[in-house]
């Protein structure tokens, strides 16, 4: 099926957070939570090499809503329920949507570390990708060095299929390697709220 006829809701509940797609009208909340976290962001993120302006955070978020509606990759932003109050930002990218397959990218705000939302979030979109959108596989790649990523990826229950050895530059143009977790299953418990 051609993933312009798909419909499927932009947004989501878990037990703590709402998982939508963006808006330009985010930009506030955005520049705020990527300014506060930038020395965080820095070393894993190439486009947190500078603080976020207005005009360049209200392009990126309209290409990122083109994209959503595309279906060309699927940008999520993830708020403390009930409120407006940014905690990270999320996603499925590099989609494959012939063979159903899916990767979760995510970067949390520094004021939400450590409260286990990364997790909440992960394991919520996982299950809206399975549900909603047919996959048939749900990876998470993140830099071999990157060790909070990859410890989400393992408390959300993906396998660590393989390292990836000097595939990439960093954000200093220095080789790294790819960690790749995957999971082929839904999860058995329904993590967001419908």
């Amino acid at each position: 099926m051609n993933p312009l006829l798909l419909d499927f809701p932009d947004s989501f509940e878990t037990k703590r957070l709402t998982i939508r797609a963006p808006r330009v009208e985010d930009a506030a909340e955005v520049i705020e939570a990527v300014t506060e976290s930038l020395n965080e962001l820095r070393p894993w993120m190439p486009w947190a090499k500078d603080a976020p302006t207005l005009d360049g955070t209200q392009i990126r978020l309209r290409q990122a809503m083109a994209h959503w509606i595309t279906r060309q990759d699927m940008p999520l932003h993830v708020y403390l329920k009930s409120t407006s109050t940014f905690v990270m930002g999320s996603g499925l990218h590099r989609i494959d949507w012939e063979s159903g397959k899916f990767e979760i990218g995510y970067w949390v705000r520094t004021k939400f570390m450590g409260q286990g939302f990364v997790t909440e979030a992960v394991n919520g979109i996982t299950a809206y990708a399975f549900k909603h959108l047919h996959a048939n596989r749900v990876e998470i790649r993140c830099d071999a060095q990157n060790i909070r990523s990859a410890a989400v990826a393992k408390r959300c229950g993906f396998l660590l299929e393989g390292i990836l050895r000097h595939d990439a530059l960093d954000v200093e143009g220095q080789l790294r390697s790819t960690m790749i977790y995957s999971k082929l299953t839904p999860n058995e418990f329904n993590y967001y709220d419908e």
